[in-house]
């Protein structure tokens, strides 16, 4: 009986394989990890092959206490905004250009204002900022050009793992949408876009993006002798991992909004048209009719990891406990950090004002700061911009957000969820299960197989979740008090980080 589906996800730093049963609950599941090359600074890749031998390593794992013949489909999400491309034979030409490489940068205001920026991003969905990968291949073209004019196949990391899975070169419209040159009101490749690159690229190079949860492929032998599958398997469309997240947490319908504390912090609330502002980015959400208006933070987890190593020098890897341990001395410290603020701006900022020369800053230190006063600066910081971030897409949009569901490492924190249940205003509902990206390729794979009419059925049969952290109505006019606060920090500083960022290219 086919009574199971396969999440793969496919992320920065590891492949999942989560066989998912008809109620949401993990029965099985495989990972491998993936490394990532450091070619110079800022710059950050993988080679594609290693995401095929991790899929299969991965699969192989969750199918060792399964029957193959159980599988009732396979679908994939995939870290998003990275890119690979192949030579005519589909030979890998340079490794894949991950969504953290900075080495794009220069080629955003130049290409955007060959579409037109406010073109581009109501085509896109995308502002003007530099994590859409096509202007990696933007870059590519400038700086590898004699490699560019050998590009006969552009690959997300999802049409990667179905043309291995399948032989068909075809992806997602939910993964097509992140690299930048996907119209997301069409749902297709945008010629204006690809055109606009510095050598242009037939758009046959991409791959044929279909809706989330359609069958694009069957499972080849050769595959399944790699990874343990069923030959004819079918593999479903799924989309990137940040819509997967939400759609692994519920957030198919208006009104709750995911909150994935992890590397980066992203949130995103669900509706109906692409609306586009400055306060948000917008991505095709896996349901097929909808969209995910999404609000990024890059430095979430990253930079509490950073802080740690370089500020209190401990190293987390060897010392995991040392997280508790800070979040007992910033338990003891008044509410406001005894006077302390932290603008997270440690890699640039995105919505609503995408400057990529903001920084961070600490304001307010004092020789009466400490470690605790400073870790809750920290927690408090990234809460207080995402208190900011939520509250311009409910004023841009007319949506109302009444509540977050937590995904990511952070949210195992229970002081950080009830910090950022304070300081936005929101009850905090942590999602039962911590791998919800895999789980929302589970649910497109439950559709693609015909278990549910549609993703919200299937979403509503398979999610679940946990302790709610409720805000303190107590403390809600000092919590106003420190978020008018903060929303003056950036417009203050806004000025000095173009000539602070000039000084130091000299």
């Amino acid at each position: 009986m086919e009574d199971v589906v396969i999440g793969i996800d496919l992320s920065t730093t590891t492949c999942k394989a989560i066989a998912w049963s008809r109620d949401g609950r993990a029965i099985s599941q495989g990972r491998a990890p993936l490394g990532l090359e450091r070619p110079a600074p800022n710059a950050y890749e993988q080679h594609p092959a290693d995401w095929w031998r991790a899929a299969q390593l991965a699969l192989s794992e969750a199918l060792a206490t399964i029957s193959a013949a159980s599988v009732a489909a396979v679908a994939v999400v995939n870290q998003r905004e990275t890119v690979a491309v192949t030579d005519e034979s589909d030979v890998p030409l340079r490794p894949a250009i991950l969504w953290l490489d900075e080495r794009r940068k220069a080629e955003v205001n130049a290409m955007s204002a060959r579409v037109g920026v406010e073109r581009m991003h109501r085509l896109t969905g995308k502002p003007l900022d530099f994590a859409p990968a096509v202007y990696s291949l933007a870059w590519m073209a400038r700086a590898e050009p004699e490699l560019f004019g050998h590009i006969r196949h552009v690959y997300d990391p999802h049409a990667w793992l179905v043309r291995r899975l399948t032989g068909e070169f075809a992806t997602s419209w939910a993964s097509a949408d992140p690299l930048g040159a996907f119209d997301i009101a069409e749902h297709r490749w945008s010629d204006d876009v690809i055109q606009a690159l510095p050598s242009p690229l037939p758009t046959d190079r991409f791959p044929s993006a279909f809706a989330p949860g359609t069958i694009v492929g069957q499972v080849t032998a050769e595959a399944a002798e790699l990874t343990g599958l069923r030959a004819g398997t079918p593999v479903v469309a799924g989309g990137g991992d940040g819509q997967a997240g939400g759609l692994g947490t519920g957030v198919a319908r208006s009104g709750t909004a995911y909150l994935n504390l992890g590397t980066a912090i992203v949130s995103g609330v669900y509706d109906q048209a692409p609306q586009i502002d400055p306060a948000f980015r917008t991505m095709c959400a896996i349901d097929r009719r909808g969209y995910i208006l999404e609000t990024s933070l890059r430095s979430g987890t990253l930079l509490v990891n950073s802080m740690i190593r370089q500020m209190f020098g401990l190293d987390p890897d060897a010392d995991p406990g040392i997280f508790r341990r800070l979040e007992a001395e910033a338990a003891a410290v008044p509410r406001g950090s005894a006077g302390l603020m932290l603008l997270p701006y440690w890699n640039g900022v995105m919505n609503p004002y995408w400057d990529q020369d903001a920084r961070g800053c600490l304001l307010g230190l004092s020789p009466d700061h400490g470690r605790g006063e400073i870790y809750r600066a920290l927690l408090e910081g990234i809460a207080l911009e995402q208190a900011f971030a939520t509250d311009k897409v409910v004023a841009a949009t007319g949506q109302p957000v009444d509540s977050f569901v937590a995904i990511g490492g952070g949210s195992a924190s229970d002081p950080w969820c009830q910090i950022m249940a304070d300081i936005t205003r929101r009850p905090v509902v942590r999602a039962e299960t911590a791998e919800a990206s895999s789980l929302g390729a589970g649910i497109a794979a439950a559709v693609g197989a015909g278990w549910y009419p549609d993703f919200e059925a299937a979403a509503t049969a398979m999610t679940h979740t946990g302790v709610a952290f409720e805000p303190d109505p107590a403390h809600a006019d000092f919590h106003a008090e420190l978020l008018g606060l903060y929303a003056d920090l950036y417009p203050r500083l806004r000025d000095l980080f173009p000539r602070l960022a000039r000084l130091n290219r000299r």
